[in-house]
């Protein structure tokens, strides 16, 4: 499984794509990336973090981060496409956000 380290926050935990998923300290924290501009909270975000265009769960991403996450995300996605263990990961990580979705954890 690919592993791509994003980024360390100022707290020392490092963020990271593994697989199909990103990761903040070895746990589970996105699927995928929301713009700032597309966030509730949009105003808060940007004045916290004006710098920040993404968000992964709770973290803030530059460009950068942002544009390093997706073309993480592609690269298991093609890799996946290869391997029959990544394909039950992909499945594995989704019945897990589907459970949360339904509030089961």
């Amino acid at each position: 499984m690919l592993h791509t380290l994003i980024k360390t926050t100022e707290d020392g935990r490092k963020l990271e794509v593994i697989g199909f998923a990103i990761y903040l300290d070895g746990r589970l924290e996105a699927v995928d990336l929301t713009e700032v501009k597309m966030h509730p909270n949009r105003r808060k975000i940007a004045e916290t973090a004006p710098d920040a265009t993404h968000l992964a769960g709770r973290v803030t991403l530059t460009r950068e981060e942002a544009d390093a996450v997706t073309a993480a995300l592609k690269e298991a996605q093609q890799a996946m496409l290869n391997d029959p263990a990544a394909i039950a990961e992909r499945f594995r990580i989704a019945a897990i956000w589907r459970a949360r979705e339904q509030g089961i954890e």
